[in-house]
Order: structure tokens, then C-alpha cells, then sequence
């Protein structure tokens, strides 16, 4: 049970670093040609963003037993071009480690090291065309099917994201952005986790954004 629940838990907080200019319009990105085009235009829409870091608040609620509600608290970091994670303070004992599975999910750019990644089609979404892209391990997984990430089409941004399990099971994670300075970056998420023995939704809130600072590699605190 508890193995689940530490899967699910370190799904919850994956974030992407592509923003979402309110005023982008077709004519302004034209059609990409292939999955890795879209991955490098999510990427250039901030071009001198190099680094970031935020505080973030995770409210987690589980829906079915143990009805576990914990509430976590954390740094976001990102540095360009490929290193995004999420250090939380503490972490209760019964999810201890779990944001190592963050690491180099969070960027566009670190799903090619270990994704093998194509378009998997176009879809209206809310009115607007959204590019649909599947992930797939480059190594087999016997637990996770394949994921799926949604990109606006006019803008490029990561809006949502859908992981498949061999088991039946699903997570699925929205996120919204906001302008921080001259940047769009993500404000919110949230997560519904709908897997065998699991079921829980997570809500999580960034605050303001220091930008283009140093950024180091940043090992987590005990509990």
C-alpha cells in the first residue's frame, strides 16, 4: 500500500517550465514539424529565462483509505536546459524519498534522455487546438504504459499531462501560469490520482519567483 501511495505521491508535483502568453496566436508559432520541434518551442518561449526558484504549497487529500491529508511544503528549482526539481522541507515518513522520481520530469528537454517521443495527433481542447505528444520508456517499464502531454497550440505551454499504468491505473495533472516579470511561469496544479488501491487529489500553489539566480543542486532535509 505504501508503495503506491509513494508513486503517487511523487507524480503529483511534476511541472513543466513553458509559459502561456494570454495574447499568442497561431500566426505568431507557426506549426511545428515534428515532436522534438514542440518540445523546442515550449523551451525558447522564455529564451533568457536560464534559472529559477520558487516556494510551493502541495495540499493532498486521499479519497479512499487511508485517507492519508498531508500538506507539503517546498522549493521548486530549474536551470536551464535541463534540470528541474522539487525539494520539500519535510516529508512524513511513509513518502520519504519519493522527489528523487521528480528529477528530469519537469523540463521538456529531459523527456528525450530517457522518452522515446512522437505527435500523437491534434485535439480541440476549451476551443483551442492542443498538440498532443506520447511518451513512451526508451527502457521498457512494466509499470508505466505511456504518458501523454498536451501543448496549446497557439502558445506552446504544457497544459496538461496524463500517465497511463500497465495496471489500469491514471494520474492526471492540469497546471495554470502567470506572468512573473517579463516571464510566464506555472502558478498552480492540480493532480487526480486514480490508480488500483489509490485514489487522491493534490492541489498545488506556487509563490513568487526568484529568477536567473544561482541555482545549485539541492539535497533534501531529514524529516
Amino acid at each position: 500500500m505504501r508503495t503506491s501511495i509513494l508513486a503517487a505521491l511523487a507524480l503529483i508535483g511534476v511541472a513543466a517550465a513553458g509559459p502561456q502568453p494570454a495574447a499568442a496566436t497561431s500566426e505568431t508559432f507557426p506549426p511545428a514539424a515534428d515532436a522534438h520541434a514542440v518540445i523546442q518551442r515550449m523551451v525558447d518561449l522564455n529564451p533568457s529565462l536560464q534559472s529559477y526558484r520558487a516556494r510551493v504549497h502541495v495540499d493532498v487529500r486521499m479519497t479512499s483509505f487511508p485517507f492519508f491529508a498531508p500538506k507539503l511544503d517546498g522549493t521548486s528549482y530549474y536551470r536551464r536546459p535541463d534540470t528541474y526539481e522539487v525539494v520539500f522541507d519535510r516529508v512524513p515518513n511513509y513518502a520519504k524519498g519519493f522527489e528523487k522520481l521528480f528529477n528530469d520530469i519537469g523540463d521538456p528537454l529531459a523527456w528525450e534522455k530517457d522518452q522515446n517521443i512522437a505527435i500523437d495527433g491534434v485535439r480541440t481542447i476549451d476551443g483551442r487546438p492542443t498538440i498532443v505528444l506520447r511518451l513512451t520508456k526508451k527502457i521498457h517499464s512494466t509499470i508505466l504504459d505511456h504518458t501523454l502531454a498536451y501543448v496549446d497550440g497557439a502558445s506552446y505551454a504544457l497544459t496538461r499531462m496524463e500517465w497511463y499504468y500497465s495496471s489500469g491505473g491514471k494520474i492526471s495533472m492540469t497546471q495554470q501560469y502567470g506572468k512573473q516579470g517579463s516571464y510566464w511561469v506555472p502558478t498552480s496544479q492540480h493532480a487526480t490520482i486514480d490508480i488500483p488501491h489509490v485514489h487522491a487529489v493534490a492541489d498545488a500553489q506556487y509563490g513568487s519567483y526568484q529568477t536567473n539566480v544561482a541555482v545549485d543542486v539541492i539535497a533534501p532535509s531529514a524529516p
